[in-house]
């Protein structure tokens, strides 16, 4: 059976890397003051679970929901597992959000359940900077076992929600043990003086936080650091660069 022989083989590669030492609690800060300022201890938890997902069911949000996820991965230290349900990874637009290839431990399974089984074994084991998981259904027993290993071993773990039915992507509202829950949609990138493409775009969403409040925010696409940025023409001025409470006015 693939789920028994896939376990083994994603052991044995944690097992080369060598990198073995548990790590406390800590926070990884996006160092954008009004989206840590949303977050208990001022950055995202350390040895917690946490989920992503487009803004819309099309390839281009979830796309940017990935790069989202690469550049939280890219500020950790060690290697990166992303297990997938679907051989699509593209390496070098997780490269341009600052997570190199040789970084990554790339897995491939036939199933959520297996992508399951492989992020909690890998985050039980510890000794990976973070466990990206691409699935589309995450019920609240299967989240708390994820949590409960990222605590364990203080690895970051990320659920990254991704559906090939519309049926699936109403799961996205059902509660889990995640610390946080993001949403993240493309926006129109800002118009250059010449021909050409500006830095893209997203509006993200911080659906849920616990101890926290929602909020949201436009910032540029992660660079090739894994840092994400606020735009300058909402840097000096007011409204939506300053993270809408959501239900608070103001």
């Amino acid at each position: 059976m693939r789920h028994p022989s896939a376990i083994l083989s994603l052991r044995r590669q944690i097992e080369r890397i060598g990198r073995r030492h548990r790590r406390s609690g800590g926070v990884l800060p996006f160092r954008i003051a009004r989206i840590d300022a949303r977050l208990p201890g001022g950055g995202l938890a350390l040895g917690a679970l946490h989920e992503v997902a487009g803004g819309g069911n099309g390839a281009i949000d979830g796309a940017a929901a990935a790069l989202f996820a690469a550049g939280i991965a890219a500020r950790t230290k060690g290697r990166v597992l992303w297990c997938v349900t679907q051989p699509d990874l593209f390496a070098p637009g997780l490269a341009q959000a600052g997570l190199a290839p040789e970084r990554v431990i790339h897995v491939e399974a036939g199933d959520d359940r297996t992508v399951l089984a492989c992020v909690e074994e890998s985050l039980r084991h510890g000794g990976l900077g973070a466990v990206i998981g691409e699935v589309a259904r995450l019920s609240m027993p299967a989240s708390r076992r994820l949590q409960l290993a990222a605590e364990g071993s203080g690895t970051i773990g990320i659920a990254l929600r991704r559906w090939r039915r519309q049926a699936d992507a109403a799961d996205f509202g059902q509660p889990t043990a995640a610390r946080t829950r993001w949403r993240v949609s493309v926006l129109p990138s800002a118009p250059l003086p010449v021909p050409g493409l500006g830095r893209a775009r997203w509006l993200v969403e911080l659906i849920r936080v616990r101890a926290g409040e929602s909020a949201d925010f436009e910032v540029e696409a992660c660079d090739a650091t894994g840092r994400l940025a606020l735009p300058s023409d909402l840097v000096h001025g007011s409204g939506a660069a300053e993270g809408r409470q959501r239900g608070v006015a103001g």
